[in-house]
């Protein structure tokens, strides 16, 4: 059936009734496409603060890499907290080696980040955790001491992990021993 609009044109109804169903169908769509986009979001975040047990017992290593922004390091700071709630975590060692210090500067700042690490360093010694940090590069330690943050005589922190880890062992009575061959003579 034809009908003729105010304007003189013909146009069918059951056109405008499929255009309508596929506009609305492309809102679904869309609305679908948007949620699956938070579940990724979610996920990559999540991937983006690994915490994972140590050799050491009762220690966890945070690996950090990327890109820093206060989002994501708040992130990072809630996963660690709920971690060290869940369980009998000691000690927390952050490993910054893989953060570019030109990405730091530009997505939160020496000063921000400087605050946002003694916040995290309080709220662990508040659990009755100690945190450590490993991997800090010369121009990454020197911006941050320069963000003028006086706590930082109270952080423990390595030039690498395996430094870091070398100290814990040690706190811990514990060390690395090369295991012998046994002979099948």
């Amino acid at each position: 059936m034809e009908e003729r609009s105010g304007n003189g044109s013909l146009y069918r109804n059951e056109e405008v009734w499929k255009k309508m169903r596929e506009s609305k169908t492309s809102a679904e769509e869309i609305q679908e496409l948007k949620e699956k986009i938070k579940v990724y979001e979610k996920m990559i975040e999540d991937l983006a603060a690994p915490i994972i047990p140590s050799i050491v017992p009762n220690t966890i290593l945070v690996p950090l890499t990327g890109a820093l922004t206060v989002n994501r390091f708040r992130h990072i700071q809630e996963k660690v907290v709920k971690k060290i709630s869940e369980g009998t975590v000691h000690t927390a060692v952050l490993d910054f080696t893989d953060i570019n210090t030109d990405e730091v500067e530009e997505k939160m700042g020496y000063e921000l980040l400087s605050s946002q690490i003694n916040e995290l360093v309080n709220v662990l010694k508040l659990m009755g955790t100690e945190t450590m940090f490993v991997g800090f590069s010369p121009n990454f330690a020197q911006h941050l001491i320069l963000s003028n943050l006086t706590e930082f005589s109270k952080i423990k922190a390595f030039k690498t992990f395996n430094l870091g880890l070398h100290y814990l062992l040690d706190q811990k009575g514990m060390e690395i021993v090369e295991k012998q061959q046994i002979d099948n003579a």
